[in-house]
């Protein structure tokens, strides 16, 4: 694991500017740092040492020097591929992973990536061909952006590399904005500045010298035809491709331990992990202490039954002082979820270099409740419209908002949000349900910003794959939306900038292309049945996870965490919106804002998702786009907090006493 940046230009390339890029994601790769320069190309990588510790300095060139690569990821099959391109007569000057490339390039020019199992992004440069490639892994989970300014072409590993040389491609897109407002997330290849791009998963990136860049998709999550086989039979081939997955995500020069949450995902993978090793490897959670959701007791029944050496440590709201940190290595506008695994990476890396993690079991195997919530919602529209107008709508009007995401009047204002539309934008609202649906959109912006964005539809990346015409059964539909759409631009994107803020390697077997494929080709009934989720892969869990952690209800692994945050999110939503810079550029009209702040605030409406969006999008603009110092940023944030935390003047604490979802006491502002 580690980071790349380099620079394309005809007209030269300084040593200067591509030693910048890649200082700015030094943490990335705090074990070495190189540059490698030649006429029309600057390459630059920072190293986090993982395999061939001694001999993998990067970059690599095949014998005549002919051709180079740098690699951030892991090639875990790169062993059979070494001893294969060994006996074509290839040879080695190293034993790392990400040798094979070169070669592999040699022998199939870009087709190289259909051979490669991993989790990767890489750059290779042909000299006698004066051509860049740039590829992506399989299913995202490694980043790859890159940016273009005349002849000259800029690519990293994170979007702060690009900066540190570009700083005139500090432009908001608006677009991305509204998209990430609408579903909490952007997608390939927008990224929140309008002239920096992303390389979506699975595509591949040519660019010949002052040529304008050309991208392809060489892979395809493909859901048909089904394979053919009983539940018994898919069961044992379940069983098999995890430990397969787990033992190539096991390949190490350094020790491996795991992330364990006490759900389902993390379990099955210290259980394979603990298969394929006979010695006890280290284990991580975090918790959150907050009635049920504390999954601390689970991870260590859990940890317990496979002897593994187990840290442990428990989050409070004192993170949410980490929100520009969390931006900063984001690029990005942050989540709960990132305050979480920085934290949790933050353990893990004072043991580890590497950890597993059980990202991507949801998705695969339908692991949320709104697979089948949607299926219920049909029966909900097939109603006729003036029972829902006349009996369903005056009463959710009468009745409170419950301030609890799965509160009975969030469950059926939901499924009335979304009888509205139907087939993928059905869908596409059901994930931004919680967000800024049109309507509010329509509240919260300016007549300026509105017509900045007008014509451009924020749900139509989920309702693209959703539609997939290759897809026949309505919850592959939903899964391959999610595969390709939320799962690399949320959960995956913040799992990689949250270790490797830590210069921590996180790898997920669940997302090994080769078990993806596997999973997708399962018959829906052995994914969701009626009310039960991932059908077949509690099957297994049954075999490897102790029955008191399968009986435990699903709770995401942030879930919790906004009710510890009450005053402390109060404090900064006044701090940053009383002078807002997205009201100042006139995207948001203040008393839209201030209007979801009192309704919250009092108790009236759950606005907290709402209004944390708009709190990391405030913060990400005042740092990327105006360009304000973490430093000053982190201490006016400390500087809030410590105003929450005072007590009153009679000497009550001001610590949250009842629970609200993301943010917010009931009294005033």
């Amino acid at each position: 694991m580690c980071g790349f940046t380099g620079i394309l230009d005809p007209r030269g390339v300084s040593a200067t500017a591509v030693e910048a890029m890649a200082n700015a994601i030094a943490h990335r790769g705090p074990d070495d740092a190189t540059v490698h320069l030649e006429p029309g190309i600057g390459l630059g990588f920072r190293r986090l040492s993982i395999i061939d510790l001694a001999g993998g300095r990067q970059p690599i060139p095949n014998e005549d020097e002919s051709v180079w690569v740098v690699l951030n990821g892991e090639i875990y099959n790169y062993q059979a591929l070494r001893e294969r391109l060994l006996g074509r007569g290839h040879r080695f000057r190293t034993r790392s992973d990400t040798e094979v490339l070169v070669h592999l390039y040699e022998e199939h020019g870009p087709e190289l990536v259909r051979e490669l199992r991993g989790m990767f992004a890489f750059a290779i440069w042909d000299r006698p061909r004066r051509r860049l490639l740039l590829a992506r892994d399989h299913l995202g989970q490694k980043p790859l952006f890159w940016a273009r300014q005349g002849p000259r072409l800029y690519f990293g590993s994170e979007i702060k590399s690009i900066l540190a040389v570009a700083p005139d491609l500090r432009a908001l897109d608006p677009l991305a904005l509204d998209e990430y407002l609408s579903l909490r997330v952007i997608a390939e290849d927008r990224t929140m500045f309008s002239g920096i791009r992303k390389l979506p998963p699975a595509h591949l990136l040519e660019a010949g010298e002052g040529a304008e860049p050309v991208t392809r998709r060489y892979w395809d999550l493909r859901y048909e035809p089904k394979a053919p086989l009983d539940e018994a039979e898919a069961l044992a081939r379940l069983d098999h491709e995890l430990r397969e997955a787990v033992r190539l995500h096991m390949v190490s020069d350094v020790p491996v331990g795991a992330f364990l949450s006490g759900g389902v995902d993390s379990g099955l993978v210290v259980a394979a992990m603990r298969a394929a090793t006979p010695e006890p490897f280290h284990t991580f959670s975090v918790s959150v202490p907050y009635g049920n959701f504390d999954e601390g007791p689970a991870a260590r029944m859990v940890s317990a039954r496979y002897g593994t050496v187990h840290h442990a440590s428990t989050i409070g709201g004192d993170l949410l002082g980490l929100l520009p940190t969390l931006v900063h290595h984001l690029d990005e506008p942050s989540d709960p979820l990132s305050a979480c695994l920085y934290h949790l990476s933050q353990l893990a890396r004072q043991h580890v270099k590497v950890a597993l993690g059980g990202d991507g079991g949801d998705e695969l195997f339908g692991g949320y409740d709104r697979y089948y919530g949607t299926l219920y919602v049909r029966h909900y529209a097939a109603l006729p419209e003036a029972i829902k107008r006349q009996v369903v709508r005056r009463i959710l009007a009468l009745a409170p908002d419950g301030f609890w995401y799965k509160s009975l009047t969030h469950q059926v204002r939901w499924m009335d949000e979304l009888s509205q539309v139907e087939g993928g934008r059905r869908y596409a609202r059901s994930l931004g349900y919680a967000y800024f649906t049109p309507a509010r959109r329509e509240r919260l912006y300016t007549d300026a910003f509105r017509s900045r964005v007008g014509g451009f539809d924020s749900e139509a990346a989920v309702i693209r794959w959703h539609d997939d015409a290759f897809v026949k059964d309505a919850v592959d539909r939903m899964l391959l939306a999610d595969s390709m759409i939320r799962l690399p631009n949320h959960s995956v994107m913040i799992l990689d900038r949250m270790s490797m803020a830590h210069g921590l390697e996180a790898r997920s077997p669940f997302l090994d292309h080769e078990l993806a494929h596997f999973a997708a080709t399962l018959p829906t009934r052995l994914k969701i049945r009626g009310r039960r989720r991932r059908y077949l892969q509690m099957r297994l869990a049954e075999r490897y996870i102790p029955a008191e952690v399968l009986r435990r209800p699903k709770q995401g692994f942030s879930s919790a965490l906004p009710y510890l945050m009450g005053d402390q999110f109060r404090a900064l939503f006044r701090g940053f919106f009383r002078d807002a810079r997205l009201v100042e550029a006139g995207v948001c009209r203040p008393e839209a804002i201030r209007e979801m702040l009192d309704a919250h605030l009092a108790g009236r409406t759950d606005h907290g998702n709402r209004l944390w969006l708009l709190l990391n999008a405030e913060v990400w603009y005042r740092l990327r786009v105006e360009g304000q110092p973490l430093e000053d940023l982190t201490e006016q944030t400390s500087e809030l907090l410590g105003l929450a935390a005072r007590p009153s003047p009679s000497g009550a604490s001001n610590g949250v006493t009842e629970p609200l979802a993301t943010g917010g006491a009931r009294d005033g502002w």
